[in-house]
C-alpha cells in the first residue's frame, strides 16, 4: 500500500471516520504515527473548514480533554496576554486565508483557532497549531501544562 493511502487509512482511524477534506500530515510522532494534520480551507463538498490544524494522535488527544476537563481552557485564557492571542488568532487566519485559491468567490472560513476570533475554545487546536510550528501561546502554555516538547522536525 503506498505511503500516501496508509496515511489516508491511518487518519481515518484516528478520527473514527473518513476525513471530509484534504489534509496534509504535518506531525508525525517519534513512531511515524500521524499526530497533527493541516486541513484544506475547504471541506470535500466547498463548505469553509475554519479548523486549518488538527490533532489526531490519541494519547494526546485524551491529555488534551483531561486539561479541559480540569478547567484548562479558563486557565489558559487567563494566562496568556489578551493582546497574544488576538495576534495568534490573526496569524493562523492568515496561514489558512492564503491556502484558499485567488478568485474564490463562495463562502470562506472564518475566525482564528478552533474558529473563534477571541478567547479560547479549544485547547487541542492550539497544540495542533502550536505543534506544527505555528506561534500560539495558547498552545505554547498548553504543551508546558502536558509537559509535550514540540517537536525538532515537522512532517511535510
Amino acid at each position: 500500500m503506498p505511503d500516501r493511502e496508509r496515511d489516508l487509512d491511518r487518519v481515518a482511524a484516528l478520527l473514527g471516520r473518513k476525513a471530509r477534506a484534504a489534509f496534509d500530515i504535518v506531525v508525525r510522532n517519534s513512531a511515524g504515527e500521524p499526530s497533527v494534520i493541516r486541513n484544506a480551507p475547504f471541506l470535500d463538498d466547498g463548505r469553509p473548514m475554519p479548523t486549518r490544524f488538527w490533532l489526531v494522535d490519541p494519547a494526546l488527544c485524551t491529555a488534551v480533554s483531561r486539561l479541559e476537563s480540569e478547567g484548562g481552557v479558563r486557565r489558559a485564557e487567563a494566562a496568556v496576554d489578551p493582546a497574544a492571542l488576538r495576534d495568534a488568532h490573526a496569524r493562523y487566519s492568515d496561514e489558512r486565508d492564503r491556502a484558499i485559491p485567488p478568485g474564490h468567490d463562495g463562502p470562506r472560513p472564518s475566525g482564528g483557532v478552533g474558529g473563534t476570533r477571541r478567547g479560547v475554545k479549544c485547547l487541542h487546536a492550539h497544540l495542533a497549531w502550536y505543534l506544527a510550528g505555528g506561534d500560539d501561546p495558547v498552545g505554547a502554555w498548553t504543551a508546558a501544562e502536558l509537559g509535550i516538547e514540540p517537536p525538532e522536525t515537522v512532517a511535510d
